[in-house]
């Protein structure tokens, strides 16, 4: 079989097995070009289409031809010799556009030169890659074989730079937004040949009309069902003025709501509202810990159905909540409504890889909702806030900070310049009157220790927790709950990160499941109980900890207002919490609340709290800001090396431990068999992410060495040792023996 000299960019067999007609090149080149155009009309449909038109010119050469051909064995009769190895073919483009244009050609250099291995730093990296003799002869090559003379004209372009989204400022996301249109486009056109059952499945998503008309019945409904208690009159109210606000111009809101008091809801009213008003394109639901995000959705899929897709680690292992659109659609946020992390979402817009950034253009005219904006990491604080301006004020994105506890993210000044925060501007607050509504939601009262410096024993704490039937004690350190929960009654339950997913989600279910019974309970707990986990205590005894996080496991204490008051305890911990952000928080906390005689909740207080915890912190630890400043004369950026160190979690010291959870629903043990057969594959992987416990790497270490545990595969662990996994108090790499009559019933 032969196609002649007609260049192709790709070949593939259908179903039966035979050969299809392959995708011809100058089709690919036109349909990305359409494609990433249409994607960019916003911001630089030019630059896109140019770079849309020559990403592939390294695919003409002759030797990129015979590759394909040689290696897909679409033609594997015809006898072509040559070149072992791949043919490079993504730098004759950027080559290209660097001659024609000089250095303005090096933003297109950047897209074209990276639309396959992602986005390089300009030194050490792209430049001395266009400068090798085997680039030159790639575009030689290219051209010697002659592409169509439509394909080389550049035709009225113009590298105007006065026109980037915010200057030299914006420079950096600009370049990845455009990136994104390209790869995007590229991997759609190239999925529509290779894989057209795939690209068939792609969504036809309803419009946001349609899903506000069905979250106006859903609301209906429930509002119908929900009895005429105070706190269901202020949810009403909170939700008609999200309503209202939603009718203003697009840009920063800030969304003030005791805990409590309805924000997932009403957040979600603002947005659909101002989404119609406005002619924006979908919903991102930003949550920062996936032990959350599944909750989130599943209220929203209540409403929306298939219509919301899930973006994190958990969503990929549950076939349940997931279809073939929903997993397509992962790839790129092509649905109206995303729920995803803080983690995807921010190192996504700081992203270098291609499956990274291949999203960003469906962040524009969108509506992002950051739940919890509170949890922002400090040490990012100022890459994030920067590009949160770039976003509202250029790419038509509205950002909503919703959060009982709003950080204090407006520009402030110091004598030293180094601690200055360039802040958020124009926020306008959605609910009209928060301190009244604060005053309204009251439901506690909180009591702030005695004396500031002299810490509370463990057995004094368990004492005092004893003498309620149900109580709620979070502490800042796993060997602190473990400490703590030796002491407490037979029957005390445990929660903490030395547990795996899926035996604290089992504990959880039991926590809410006796609350509801009104059983006697009580908890000890690290803090991944205080964002998101919708416990409702009478009695929370908190150590001392940020003043946000104080407040948040207040919002565990009569959540639903049952009580006349419910009773916060502060208390001083043996310890004090780890070195690094936790101290900082809590040292800021007992600064602003030392002397404090009034309501320690009051919102004035956080303004202050986190002024003095930002001052504290290097609000660009990594120096992002600084890898992203383009250099007006070279337009040399360090993309590569802003996105390596731009990780909000950061594991290096910590390595992965499997563990045999005997939980009724536990499968630890099936996927480990399955790894140890057929290797490690990503969906796997993200299973057993479910029985997983990171550990320090001089822990594991010795559980090496004892041979309590076994490297499965490099740099992954697995139990082999009865007595390393206790049933209650999860990984136990201290041999701590647990109380032998204590049970999880």
């Amino acid at each position: 079989m032969s196609t002649g000299n007609q260049p192709i960019a790709h070949a593939a067999k259908d179903g039966s097995g035979n050969w299809r007609d392959p995708h011809d090149l100058a089709e690919h080149l036109a349909g990305v070009t359409q494609l990433a155009a249409l994607f960019a009309e916003k911001f630089g449909a030019d630059w896109a289409r140019l770079a849309g038109r020559w990403h592939d010119l390294g695919k003409y050469r002759q030797r990129f031809q015979n590759y394909i051909r040689r290696v897909s064995g679409y033609e594997a009769d015809a006898h072509i010799t040559g070149e072992a190895g791949k043919a490079p073919h993504s730098t004759a483009g950027a080559l290209l556009a660097c001659d024609r244009f000089g250095v303005l050609g090096r933003v297109l250099a950047y897209l074209i030169a990276g639309h396959h291995a992602g986005l390089s730093d300009w030194h050490n990296g792209l430049n001395e890659r266009l400068q090798q003799s085997d680039s030159r002869a790639e575009l030689e090559e290219a051209m010697a074989a002659k592409p169509p003379a439509d394909i080389l004209d550049h035709g009225e372009f113009q590298t105007d730079l006065k026109s980037v989204p915010g200057g030299s400022e914006g420079f950096a996301l600009w370049v990845r937004m455009l990136f994104s249109c390209l790869v995007d486009a590229d991997f759609l056109d190239t999925e529509a040949y290779m894989d057209p059952d795939k690209f068939s499945q792609r969504g036809t998503w309803p419009n946001i009309t349609t899903l506000l008309g069905q979250f106006d019945l859903h609301m209906a409904a429930l509002t119908a069902k929900a009895p005429p208690t105070p706190v269901n009159r202020l949810r009403a109210k909170i939700l008609e003025q999200c309503r209202s606000k939603a009718l203003e111009a697009p840009g920063l809101f800030s969304l003030t709501v005791p805990t409590g008091g309805g924000k997932t809801l009403s957040s979600m009213a603002f947005a659909l509202e101002h989404a119609a008003k406005h002619d924006k394109r979908r919903v991102i639901y930003v949550i920062p810990y996936t032990s959350i995000i599944e909750q989130t959705a599943d209220i929203f899929r209540i409403i929306f159905g298939e219509s919301v897709i899930e973006h994190h680690s958990n969503a990929e292992v549950e076939p349940d909540r997931e279809n073939s659109q929903s997993r397509l659609a992962c790839e790129n946020w092509d649905a109206p409504i995303v729920v995803t992390t803080n983690v995807q979402f921010f190192e996504s817009l700081f992203a270098a890889k291609t499956s990274r950034c291949r999203k960003l253009h469906n962040i524009v005219d969108s509506i992002v909702v950051l739940d919890e904006a509170q949890l922002l990491p400090a040490e990012f604080l100022q890459p994030i806030l920067d590009v949160l301006n770039l976003l509202t004020r250029h790419y038509g994105v509205t950002v909503v900070l919703s959060t009982a506890t709003q950080p204090a993210l407006s520009t402030r000044e110091y004598f030293d310049a180094r601690q200055n925060l360039h802040g958020l501007k124009y926020v306008r607050e959605i609910v009209a009157d928060p301190d009244d509504l604060y005053r309204k939601l009251e439901r506690v009262n909180v009591r702030l220790p005695a004396n500031w410096h002299t810490p509370t024993d463990w057995d004094t704490l368990a004492q005092d927790l004893a003498r309620h039937d149900s109580a709620l004690a979070i502490v800042n350190r796993r060997n602190d709950a473990r400490e703590l929960w030796q002491r407490m009654p037979e029957g005390t339950l445990h929660l903490s990160a030395l547990m795996c997913g899926a035996h604290r989600s089992k504990v959880i279910r039991d926590i809410k499941a006796r609350l509801k019974a009104g059983e006697p309970t009580r908890v000890v707990s690290t803090q991944l109980v205080e964002a998101g986990v919708d416990l409702d205590f009478p009695v929370v005894y908190r150590a001392l900890a940020g003043l946000d996080s104080i407040a948040q496991a207040a919002g565990r204490c009569n959540r639903e207002g049952t009580q006349e008051r419910g009773e916060v305890v502060v208390f001083i911990a043996p310890k004090p919490a780890p070195p690094g952000l936790l101290r900082k928080g809590e040292d800021a906390c007992r600064d602003v609340l030392h002397g404090v005689t009034g309501n320690p909740m009051d919102r004035a207080l956080f303004a202050r709290y986190f002024e003095r915890l930002y001052h504290a912190c290097d609000l660009d630890e990594q120096h992002i800001a600084d890898l992203l400043k383009v250099d007006g004369q070279t337009l040399a950026v360090n993309f590569r090396s802003a996105a390596e160190r731009f990780r909000l979690i950061r594991d290096e010291d910590n390595v992965p431990v499997i563990v045999f959870y005997q939980g009724a629903d536990s499968e630890a043990e099936k996927w480990i068999n399955v790894l140890r057969k057929d290797g490690p594959q990503r969906w796997l992987m993200r299973k057993l992410q479910r029985y997983t416990v990171n550990i320090h790497r001089r822990v594991a270490m010795a559980l090496l060495a004892q041979s309590d545990i076994v490297e499965a595969i490099p740099g992954l662990y697995v139990q082999v040792s009865d007595w390393l996994y206790d049933p209650i108090l999860g990984l136990n790499p201290d041999g701590m023996p647990p109380k032998p009559t204590s049970t999880i019933v």
